[in-house]
């Protein structure tokens, strides 16, 4: 009988980089002869209704890229499309594991299903090293001093920034030691269309980080007309740049986008610590407002035609892109909760299809901080106007125009609402709402 392959393997989900990339470091440092394997897992793919998902072709396309980099070194990449567990069975009876890494996921179905992987394989006598990648501090890693997780971003902030050191934002060579790859033949790599999927038309802002940018990013983040962001979340979300990187840009340039950073990380340990909050508001009281879920209106709002141009242009651009500016996004989810009195979780399972740079925790968070039941969310009496959001924040139409070609001629949509009834009426509905719960 011919020995099986002896072998080390690093397990790619949300780290799709040679290049710091903490895991991958570590299996290449203290394993040696690792392959590398990414598993299209079909129970997230299986919750994906559009065949034309552009974040599956944007994985595909960067797991193509990460093979032929792979095989320049003399390795493979090996892509699989199952469930996860019975994935690694396969993977255990093809080859001799001595080890698994991997970087720590904090999603609730991530670590569930970590934990069934780790426990076959622990079955088997093969450790499974899990490491921290996806953020700079993680969990339970900045905590208050009572040990209780914080709920409120500016103390959390604080405790990040006395808590950070360089140290933590210093790169790991992970590119220097692929001397430590498996040694092999390339693999083939299953399109899309073998599990279910069809080429897009996905367009990635390119993984450049332009220094001007950042020395601007206070003055330019809020201007949905130009270029002034990092457009580094979809490289985030799927791991093509470190977070580390960012962290190191942001020290040196603009204390406004570390915080943008930070926040993520505020939302990520949110979930992790109170992870009922993706199917429920994390103020139970919020739980208690009549929401109208007015299905037309609701179709006029993903649609863009609302009548209200910045709304309208940011769902169009959503809807053509899969990305869309953050200001807007503010705007549009507080229009649906507070104008329309649709629940939040509808916007939020619209924006978890459409959007490219899709991240549970930050999806999940600012949804809730749209419509006040989140934690350190917006007081539920703010509700946008989405005019004098669009005079000050695109005052010239530009961005508008882009994406409502057909604005100020008969063929735009009239306005489904008055601002003022709908602001009227969302306070009323909200102060009943929570009342309910002041009465229980």
């Amino acid at each position: 009988m011919t020995p099986l392959p002896n072998i080390s393997i690093h397990w790619f989900r949300r780290d799709l980089r040679l290049q710091d990339n903490h895991g991958l470091y570590r299996a290449l440092k203290d394993q040696g002869n690792v392959l590398p394997v990414f598993i299209f897992d079909q129970k997230i793919l299986g919750r994906l209704e559009d065949p034309y998902d552009r974040r599956v072709d944007h994985i595909h396309r960067t797991l193509i890229a990460l093979k032929a980099e792979l095989e320049e070194h003399g390795s493979t990449l090996l892509v699989v499309h199952g469930d996860p567990v019975q994935v690694w069975q396969q993977l255990c009876e093809r080859y001799t594991i001595k080890a698994v890494t991997t970087n720590q996921d904090h999603e609730q179905y991530g670590q569930l299903r970590d934990a069934a992987v780790e426990e076959l394989l622990r079955e088997k006598g093969i450790p499974l090293h899990a490491f921290k990648d996806h953020s700079i501090f993680e969990r339970s890693e900045i905590l208050k001093d009572d040990g209780a997780p914080y709920t409120v971003f500016t103390p959390y902030s604080r405790k990040w920034k006395a808590s950070f050191t360089p140290e933590m934002a210093r790169a790991f060579p992970s590119a220097s030691h692929l001397n430590g790859l498996w040694q092999c033949a390339p693999l083939p790599l299953p399109s899309l269309e073998q599990f279910g999927f069809l080429t897009t038309d996905v367009q990635v802002p390119p993984l450049e980080l332009k220094q001007n940018v950042l020395k601007n990013y206070a003055e330019t983040r809020n201007i949905p007309a130009i270029p002034g962001t990092s457009r580094m979340s979809v490289h985030l979300r799927f791991g093509t740049i470190s977070p580390r990187a960012l962290v190191r840009e942001a020290l040196s340039t603009s204390e406004v986008y570390l915080n943008e950073l930070i926040w993520r990380e505020f939302f990520m340990q949110v979930l992790y610590h109170f992870p009922w909050v993706e199917h429920r508001a994390f103020k139970p009281a919020y739980d208690q407002i009549q929401w109208r879920n007015n299905e037309i209106e609701f179709a006029a709002w993903c649609e863009g035609r609302t009548g209200y141009p910045l709304v309208d242009a940011g769902m169009r651009e959503l809807e053509a892109t899969g990305l869309m500016h953050n200001r807007v996004r503010m705007v549009t989810a507080s229009f649906l909760t507070k104008h329309l009195l649709i629940d939040w979780r509808w916007g939020e399972a619209w924006f978890a299809a459409k959007l490219l740079d899709y991240e549970l925790s930050s999806n999940n968070g600012n949804w809730q901080w749209a419509a006040g039941s989140g934690c350190d969310a917006v007081p539920w009496f703010r509700i946008f106007n989405p005019t004098l959001q669009m005079q000050r924040f695109d005052p010239r139409l530009r961005y508008v125009k882009r994406w409502v070609p057909e604005l100020e001629t008969a063929n735009y949509a009239q306005p489904i609402i008055v601002h003022r009834s709908a602001r009227e009426r969302a306070i009323r509905t909200y102060k009943a709402g929570l009342a309910q719960n002041v009465t229980r």
